[in-house]
């Protein structure tokens, strides 16, 4: 994993495939101009799919991609052949990527599993060719409906690290010699603050059992409240069944062990009371560097009978071989990760009973709304059985009515989607 490009919160906008309009068409032999109907339905667009990939590390490929739309579905064809349905787009994410509606902040779904297939958007579906409107009364329908139009939308892609354990502490305490002397993970490791700027995973495998542990940066006083590196990484920890505090004992970065700890367990408090309250374990590092001695009699005196600790020196690989025992026990007693709920929510939808008048610039009266979406798709204006279908549904739902309301008098304009007419009561 690249520390200088990770990514792990991205904006997207995603839209399914249009439906494709039916076919209006006759067949017609040699001699025989017109014998029936034979117009095909068109094909459904195609949808969104996301779908979880073990092998993807962060979401830095949205970074240069972020629109994903599925393929329209093709018009229907003559001698009743249906148009072909669009291509699916299918966009690959990390495992544990929750997919958040962008305006409203809700949770859609959380593709947890490697190879877990969830469906964002379906397609528009095909409208029908004219020989669906076939009827004993009607041999030769002249008119064909048209496929439905989708709209696109914007999510947010926010990974949470799946991990078994986080490594928390402040930076520079030694979380990456750790991770890097009980896994064969190789994280960025240098004397200096800030070092690892992405969470680094490692599996440590202890005798028959393995889990994941996860390094995560970024943690200094304030980091709920988004100081140092700390909003970008806290997301990470909330997916862990438990924390491994490392404490740099020894305090040679000037700061008090006591104080660290205390501090770092205020922001994950802060940050969530979930974080708050996961098992922890304490790993006091570098115990054999000076001062450490003072500094570990004052920390098991104040917090020996809280919490487990585990002296350490990473750098040499001393202590942890116990310290591991501890973490894969506590393991065996916790539940496994839970994958997070999903919210109530659905993509707002146009309501086909709903609409609305008003006045353009020219006097006219405009009609909008779901009502006349639906009026659009499948009225043919050049068909005479389709506008008389046209005007019963207007009539039915009241918009002559609400004209009438409005102001609107005999020989007043009046526009409907792409019709315009002289009102008549």
């Amino acid at each position: 994993m690249d520390n200088k490009v990770f990514t792990d919160k991205v904006k997207i906008t995603v839209k399914a495939g249009d439906g494709g309009d039916g076919m209006n068409s006759f067949k017609a032999y040699k001699g025989k101009p017109a014998c029936g109907p034979d117009g095909g339905d068109g094909g459904n667009g195609g949808g969104v799919y996301f779908v979880g990939d073990k092998d993807m590390n962060d979401l830095l490929s949205f970074r240069f991609t972020s629109k994903y739309f599925a393929e329209n579905g093709e018009r229907g064809g003559t001698n009743q052949c249906c148009g072909k349905s669009g291509k699916d787009v299918v966009i690959k994410v990390p495992c544990g990527t929750l997919v958040r509606d962008y305006e409203s902040g809700k949770v859609i779904f959380d593709v947890y599993e490697d190879g877990e297939k969830v469906c964002l958007l379906e397609g528009g579906r095909g409208g029908k060719g004219n020989v669906r409107f076939t009827t004993a009364r009607r041999h030769a329908p002249n008119f064909a409906q048209k496929g439905v139009k989708t709209q696109a939308h914007t999510v947010v892609l926010e990974m949470k690290v799946i991990a078994d354990v986080g490594l928390v502490g402040f930076p520079n305490v030694g979380k990456s010699t750790l991770l890097s002397k009980v896994s064969a993970a190789k994280p960025k490791i240098a004397d200096y603050h800030f070092t690892t700027l992405s969470p680094n995973l490692g599996v440590v495998r202890h005798f028959e059992k393995s889990f994941i542990v996860a390094d995560i940066p970024g943690l200094i006083e304030g980091a709920a409240d988004g100081a140092g590196l700390g909003h970008d990484f806290l997301r990470h920890i909330e997916r862990t069944r438990a924390i491994c505090h490392v404490v740099d004992i020894s305090g040679m970065e000037g700061r008090d062990p006591l104080a660290d700890f205390e501090t770092i367990n205020r922001e994950l408090k802060s940050y969530s009371e979930k974080l708050g309250a996961l098992p922890q374990i304490v790993a006091l590092n570098k115990c054999d560097c000076f001062g450490a001695e003072e500094n570990l009699t004052r920390f098991r005196k104040k917090y020996g009978k809280k919490y487990k600790l585990f002296p350490i020196a990473a750098l040499k690989g001393e202590g942890l071989q116990a310290l591991l025992g501890e973490l894969s026990a506590m393991l065996e007693t916790l539940p496994p990760a839970e994958r997070i709920p999903a919210e109530e929510f659905e993509f707002a939808q146009a309501d086909n009973t709903q609409y609305e008048i008003y006045r353009d610039e020219e006097g006219a009266y405009v009609v909008v709304g779901g009502l006349v979406d639906m009026l659009c798709r499948n009225v043919v204006l050049t068909n005479p059985d389709s506008m008389a279908y046209f005007q019963r549904v207007l009539k039915l739902r009241g918009v002559f009515k609400e004209l009438t309301k409005l102001g609107c008098r005999p020989g007043d304009t009046v526009v409907v989607g792409d019709v315009e007419f002289d009102f008549v009561i």
